[in-house]
């Protein structure tokens, strides 16, 4: 697995995750359970994006379009 996006949160982490697997690529949030441990911190810099080694590539141009668009 390869990181291939830092989220600014999870609601953020999980559109790219959707936008990903919309295009097949299966796609894996980390951080997900750190929010909850975060109490009353702003939420920053813990949600990520992971996808599988030869898949990097292709997830990277989706985001970068992505990226683009927001």
């Amino acid at each position: 697995m390869r990181k291939v996006y830092s989220a600014k949160d999870i609601t953020e982490a999980q559109i790219v995750k959707g936008l990903l697997e919309a295009n097949d690529i299966k796609a894996y949030v980390n951080g997900f359970y750190l929010q909850g441990g975060i109490g009353e911190l702003a939420p920053a810099d813990f949600a990520s994006v992971s996808v599988e080694k030869d898949k990097v590539d292709a997830a990277l141009n989706i985001i970068s379009a992505y990226e683009k668009n927001i």
